[in-house]
């Protein structure tokens, strides 16, 4: 038996009730959302409010009608960001962003919509408060950021962060991909008004699921138009969220086994979940501690990160020792730069990578002892 350790990309095994909340939906539902007028549709309308309704609950979010569906945390964040920012408005992220922030605020910047300032984090992704309040204008329109890095597993001072925004008058954005169901967030206390998040990791969803959760009252232009299932006769989409920002059918199959997910997750609890996850990254690096040339990303605090161990070991390339951890051992695991070059750059690790284990809460010891021995035997 091998080792699946790429959590931070995809969570496997899914929780049994998830598999099961598909199949059921498939079979003896398989209707749209908010379309028709059968019970198939309104069984469908019902388990999608309560998706929102966990949703909301495991973010504490001001309100259901907040959470807007999408196929994952790269759309929504497109979604906000899009929708959100207008000609003139000045943007502040940081410098370890995954490219699902980065390449849309680059796009922007291109096209002479708003203008940016990444703040720079250290070498371990650690990020000071200050640099961001002092890279506020008065034009500052957002701060956008990671929750966690997805590469050096660094924890962002989010509640700090979103503070500072709230004293300047400046709207706050998390990417929690890596967060959502692996680390409490409490969207009202670190004063978040949107925040996007993948279905298919922390929360145990299927692929093709995710979310971008807002303040109700908060107005975002649309950047897609299309069917919404009422108001039908008019040529704008409607006012009233979630249907503006969802236009045409959802991934109904998908929120039955996200809504199973986050019940999972909600049963739990993300304390214990994180616990579990911690447990195990510490033991992994406490196992390859004695590898020469050796390089752990990220803090040395287990407090300040994530379970994403990242790292590089003096003469060898990531991409080479993943694929032997694959093909002689069965460890997962995911090599080069994870779709976050400035991460990378800022670690000092580009172009060439790192090597990625992140450990899940179907995860056991073994499974880490396992993929401590396989690193030291390819070695």
């Amino acid at each position: 038996m091998g080792a699946y350790l790429d959590n931070a990309a995809t969570s496997w095994p899914k929780p049994e009730s998830v598999y099961q909340a598909v199949d059921n939906f498939m079979r003896h539902v398989g209707a749209t959302p908010g379309r028709g007028g059968h019970w198939r549709e309104e069984e469908a309308q019902r388990i999608a409010t309560e998706a929102r309704r966990a949703i909301a609950r495991l973010v504490h979010a001001p309100a259901p009608e907040g959470v807007i569906f999408t196929m994952n945390a790269t759309q929504a964040i497109n979604i906000g960001l899009k929708g959100l920012l207008h000609p003139g408005d000045h943007v502040i992220t940081s410098s370890i962003e995954h490219n699902a922030v980065w390449r849309p605020l680059k796009a922007l910047e291109r096209k002479g919509i708003i203008t940016l300032t990444d703040v720079p984090c250290a070498p371990d992704g650690t990020l000071d408060p200050d640099l961001v309040r002092r890279a506020i204008r008065p034009e500052t329109r957002l701060l956008v950021v990671t929750h966690a890095s997805n590469v050096l597993g660094t924890i962002l001072p989010v509640h700090e962060l979103g503070s500072i925004a709230q004293e300047h008058g400046i709207l706050f954005m998390v990417d929690a991909a890596q967060t959502a169901g692996a680390l409490p967030i409490d969207m009202q206390a670190m004063h978040i008004d949107l925040l996007a998040f993948a279905g298919h990791k922390g929360t145990y969803g299927p692929h093709g699921t995710g979310g971008l959760v807002l303040r109700p009252d908060l107005a975002l232009e649309t950047i897609m138009e299309g069917g919404s299932g009422i108001q039908s006769a008019e040529e704008e989409m409607p006012a009233e969220l979630p249907l503006r920002l969802e236009p045409g059918s959802q991934n109904a199959a998908g929120i039955a086994g996200l809504l199973a997910g986050v019940q999972f997750v909600l049963e739990t609890g993300v304390e214990r979940i994180r616990d579990h996850e911690m447990h195990l990254a510490a033991r992994f690096i406490e196992r390859i501690a004695d590898i020469p040339g050796l390089r752990v990303l990220g803090p040395t605090d287990p407090a300040q990160r994530v379970a994403v161990v990242s790292l590089t070991i003096e003469g060898y390339f990531p991409d080479q020792l993943a694929a032997v951890l694959d093909k002689v051992f069965d460890v997962a695991t995911r090599a080069g730069l994870h779709c976050a070059p400035q991460a990378h750059r800022t670690a000092g690790t580009f172009p060439d990578g790192a090597l990625r284990f992140s450990p899940g809460f179907f995860n056991t010891e073994a499974d880490i002892d396992l993929a401590a021995q396989a690193l030291h035997e390819a070695l």
